[in-house]
């Protein structure tokens, strides 16, 4: 090496790499750039003695210095044209980055080369994950979760249901955001339960399992052979594989009875429609009888009569407030 580019070296300020990682995904799965920047860099550094990659970085034979430098040693540390990799901890090391930034802007240091690496990423979905874990937590201490059980917190889905829906006829997007949340809290909330039966115990991948065999099994339109250009060809797969799963003597069985008045006469007439049975409406005298000819025409005219009602309560809801105005 000459004079020339010893001098050259020398003045280089060199590269630093912040490495971000992902706790959602497997420890030691890091992106092919990443494990290029480990492997030329002069020195790797991390401030979290318990940072889950750790031992699969050493066990790849790179050496992890457990420090937590300042921004000035940071930049000393990389002087004469050297890398150093900083395995950040959790979102990041925002007490380093700033320090950095203040340094950069001071204008006095001649700063390394900085690049941002995300070493894995979040797949769609990953923050499921943390609301697992949340739930476990809360399962664990809290004096309340604790000690719920699955017919205790039946009444919580129905009433997190109706605030979905009325969150979807309102239009207010932040509100379905939040009620969506409430609702995949009870599907999580009761999985967490089911995983301490002594008999028939089930976790939520379990559940997650289950809904993603019985959707592949029923779009074979999209995961088979299949083929259906229209909503209706989608509906006689669905109807038809449904069928075969569950071999029902009757086309009555799985309607929950619990559900509201009209739903429940929607459903059945729905039932009896698609199976081409020939079943009269029962005649009789009240108001009960009106209302299941009622939902029974509404449903064969393609319309729910459920939240037809519904948007009709909303508008004498309407009307109330004004007269009272």
């Amino acid at each position: 090496m000459n004079a020339t580019t010893a001098d050259a070296t020398a003045a280089d300020p060199g590269r630093i790499v912040l490495l971000t990682t992902s706790h959602r995904v497997a420890p030691g799965l890091l992106s092919w750039p990443a494990w290029q920047a480990l492997r030329s860099a002069d020195r790797v550094l991390c401030a979290d003695a318990a940072h889950p990659q750790l031992p699969y970085l050493r066990e790849a034979g790179i050496r992890v210095d457990e420090a937590a430098p300042t921004a000035e040693e940071l930049v000393d540390a990389c002087a004469g044209g050297r890398t150093a990799v900083v395995v950040a901890t959790g979102e990041g090391d925002p007490a380093l980055t700033d320090g950095l930034a203040r340094l950069a802007g001071s204008g006095r240091v001649h700063m390394p080369d900085l690049e941002l690496l995300p070493a894995s990423y979040d797949l769609p979905g990953a923050r499921l994950l943390d609301l697992v874990q949340v739930m476990d937590r809360i399962r664990l201490d809290c004096p309340w979760s604790s000690q719920r059980t699955h017919k205790g917190l039946a009444k919580y889905a129905i009433e997190e249901a109706y605030e979905l829906v009325e969150a979807i006829e309102d239009g207010d997007r932040e509100e379905l955001r939040e009620e969506l949340g409430d609702v995949l809290l009870q599907v999580v909330f009761h999985a967490r339960i089911a995983e301490e039966d002594p008999d028939a115990p089930f976790s939520v991948d379990d559940v997650a399992g289950t809904i993603v065999d019985k959707l592949v099994h029923r779009h074979p339109h999209v995961f088979g052979d299949e083929t259906a250009a229209t909503p209706e060809e989608v509906r006689e797969h669905w109807l038809r594989t449904k069928a075969a799963e569950k071999q029902r003597t009757s086309v009555t069985e799985g309607v929950p009875l619990g559900q509201p008045g009209l739903a429940l006469a929607a459903k059945l007439a729905s039932r009896a429609r698609t199976a081409d049975l020939p079943v009269p409406l029962p005649t009789g005298e009240g108001v009960g009888y009106e209302l299941l000819a009622l939902a029974a025409r509404a449903e064969a005219e393609g319309t729910d009569p459920e939240a037809a009602l519904r948007a009709a309560a909303r508008a004498y809801r309407d009307a109330i407030r004004d007269v009272e105005a």
